[in-house]
């Protein structure tokens, strides 16, 4: 009597609700760990890595693994999916797996194009120039297609010469146990060609270095730590490949006295007592330039007066923000003898009315320990 074939989630050891990045990562571990190469002889191991294959083909395909959910072995067997080594596409399986067995890269050679590397700079602007935006030019070193060879690599007036290792495919053939796979040229490099002559401006590597000038144009209403992306202005690509992308990191300096939140700009403006007491009208500063300021009388420190539409563009278009003025009323030093005279005098002829917030306060406190507390 055949053995009973084993549940393909037991094989591979992940739960039923298991995603395809699970189900893969499953399966990478396990080829890895009773792959023939690593195991030889150890016909066991071996037993386990077709059927962690299998496992995998199955559970891998949206289709195959709806109908084993539903029927399990049975139904795969009855509707003609049934798991096998047969199958198309097979191969493409181990492409990523079989790196670690031969030292990376892809099976699929040859001089195809590649993009070039992403850059990154770091661009410190002021608060205003993050406010209303700005154009800066800065100057980023990357490699460029050499123009001496158009990026060939090979000398002008010559030509790469064909490997005759992996006759230009760019890859050899490994032996694997029970079957064979494609792994990258060592003569070549995975090029399928090499240079006999090579270019003397970039020595045969098809590109140059070089410094060069970019304008960046900062949108308003960027915020400090956001990146831009230039797209096609990073590193030359190779064999014909499009330019990477360069990415600009923003570093916005603190200002003196405008912080931000959002859209909002936030200022802190000290007014004197008197100020605050009979009401005034005031000069403060915002991004635009000062403005007028009306301070109510009996202004308490901490309140905050809003300026509509003197804050900061919003990145998606949605407006301008506001501007939060924050008062914080100044206590006088070195007072003349006259001037603490007539605050005693002051001081003396108060009533609840002048000080609200204080006289609620000690009526609170008086309540709260029962009259046996004086009122400071």
């Amino acid at each position: 009597m055949p053995n009973k074939k084993r549940d393909y989630y037991e094989v591979l050891d992940v739960p039923k609700s298991a995603d395809a990045d699970e189900i893969k990562k499953a399966y990478r571990k396990c080829a890895l760990a009773h792959h023939p190469d690593r195991n030889p002889g150890d016909k066991k191991a071996e037993e386990k890595f077709k059927e962690a294959t299998e496992a995998y083909q199955i559970l891998s395909d949206a289709q195959k693994r709806e109908v084993y959910d539903r029927y399990g072995h049975e139904g795969l067997n009855s509707s003609g999916m049934g798991g096998g080594f047969g199958n198309a596409g097979f191969g493409d399986i181990f492409e990523g797996i079989f790196e670690d067995f031969f030292g990376g890269g892809s099976s699929r050679g040859g001089q195809r194009p590649r993009k070039g590397s992403d850059l990154q700079y770091d661009l410190e602007i002021s608060f205003e120039e993050a406010a209303f935006g700005v154009s800066k030019s800065i100057e980023i070193d990357r490699e460029e297609t050499c123009s001496n060879c158009k990026g060939e690599g090979a000398k002008p007036g010559t030509q790469r010469k064909v490997c005759s290792t992996c006759r230009g495919s760019g890859q050899v053939i490994a032996s694997s146990g029970f079957f064979s796979i494609a792994r990258p040229c060592p003569d070549c490099r995975g090029q399928g060609s090499s240079i006999e002559h090579p270019c003397s401006a970039c020595r045969g590597s098809g590109r140059v270095a070089a410094r060069r000038k970019i304008q960046a144009k900062i949108p308003a209403g960027i915020d400090n730590e956001q990146r831009l992306k230039m797209t096609g202005e990073g590193e030359a690509g190779i064999f014909g490949g499009p330019r990477g992308d360069l990415y600009i990191e923003i570093f916005v300096t603190p200002h003196d006295f405008f912080t931000r939140e959002g859209t909002e700009v936030l200022c802190e403006v000290p007014i004197s007592f008197t100020q605050a007491a009979l009401g005034a009208e005031i000069q403060v500063p915002t991004l635009s330039g000062p403005t007028n300021l009306k301070i109510a009388p009996g202004t308490q420190t901490g309140e905050t007066y809003k300026l509509k539409g003197k804050g900061i563009a919003s990145l998606n278009g949605r407006g301008i923000g506001d501007e939060r003025v924050t008062v914080v009323i100044e206590t006088p030093t070195h007072l003349s003898e006259k001037q603490k005279d007539l605050l005693k005098q002051f001081a003396e002829i108060g009533s609840e009315k002048t000080n609200p917030i204080s006289n609620s306060f000690f009526s609170k406190v008086k309540k709260l320990f029962g009259g046996s507390h004086a009122n400071v």
